[in-house]
């Protein structure tokens, strides 16, 4: 949840450096951000890339305004099936906003709903949102990457939660999510500690669905991944995201109930019935994503 800038390694000073997007990129429309960069990098992919050099891609309230415009856009967007969210190779997001957040009263953070507006990501896009994350993904970046449907990073990013050290805690569902990704023991260590975790290690815990050994390979096989995903339905697909996402919130039995209502449903596409035909006659399915 927050900015680690003086828990950061000691470095040297570093010059500055543009985020880095796919050659093949192009700016998705004519809004102007000041703190991100929107694109779409492949057929069907949309890209929101954090780009806050300074600061490490911290996250202050303005750039979550902006991130959430970006993602109701592409979620809007009928040329948009997949979702990808990075940083730069330096960082995905080092925190939140210690200069935003440490002035706060209890009154001023409960009555204006303080990081409230980060939800947003999980409850009103309902397209699948693919997290790339190189770097320090620390606090509320760790919690940012948690909140994205698939988690793809380099073996060598560094995830965290320090909350502790800073004598609060996670307050962007770090410790739910966390706990439900790795486990109640190895979660409670972790926060209680403030000990952050290698790439790898999110990889073997089962946190990141895969780990790359350099920046450059994570790029191509999260576009790659975006690709193959938004070349399917894109009614079947957001019926997909949201019977994994159930699981989360409902036991076993209500979760198997639910995703066999959904399943029932999708009998009233057309993208069900050009489907199965398409593989009956070893054709390739043309999606009508009706």
């Amino acid at each position: 949840m927050n900015s680690f800038r003086f828990l950061r390694p000691a470095v040297g000073k570093v010059p500055f450096q543009r985020s880095t997007l796919p050659r093949v990129a192009r700016a998705y429309s004519s809004k102007t951000y000041e703190y991100i960069l929107t694109s779409t990098p492949k057929p069907g992919v949309g890209q929101v890339t954090l780009n806050r050099p300074k600061a490490l891609n911290a996250l202050c309230t303005p750039l979550i305004h902006e991130l959430n415009d970006a993602l109701n856009d592409f979620n809007a967007s009928e040329e948009t099936s997949v979702i990808v969210l990075t940083g730069s190779q330096k960082a995905f997001a080092a925190g939140a906003d210690i200069k935003e957040m440490a002035p706060l009263t209890f009154s001023e953070a409960y009555t204006k709903a303080f990081i409230e507006s980060w939800s947003l990501l999980t409850t009103q896009v309902k397209k699948p949102i693919i997290a790339a994350v190189s770097g320090h993904a620390l606090g509320g970046g760790c919690e940012l990457a948690m909140m994205c449907d698939l988690l793809y990073c380099t073996e060598t990013a560094n995830f965290g939660q320090p909350e502790i050290k800073l004598g609060t805690i996670p307050g962007a569902g770090g410790s739910q999510r966390l706990t439900r990704a790795i486990g109640k023991s190895k979660a409670m260590e972790l926060i209680l500690t403030g000990k952050s975790f290698s790439g790898a290690e999110a990889e073997k815990w089962g946190l990141a669905a895969k780990a790359f050994p350099s920046y450059e390979a994570l790029m191509e096989e999260t576009l790659k991944l975006a690709e193959t995903i938004a070349g399917y339905s894109k009614v079947a697909v957001q019926a997909a995201k949201e019977v994994v996402n159930k699981s989360q919130d409902l036991g076993l039995r209500d979760g198997v109930e639910f995703e066999r209502r959904v399943f029932h449903s999708l009998f009233g596409s057309q993208d069900q019935k050009i489907g199965m035909k398409a593989f009956a006659e070893k054709k390739k399915a043309e999606w009508t994503h009706s």
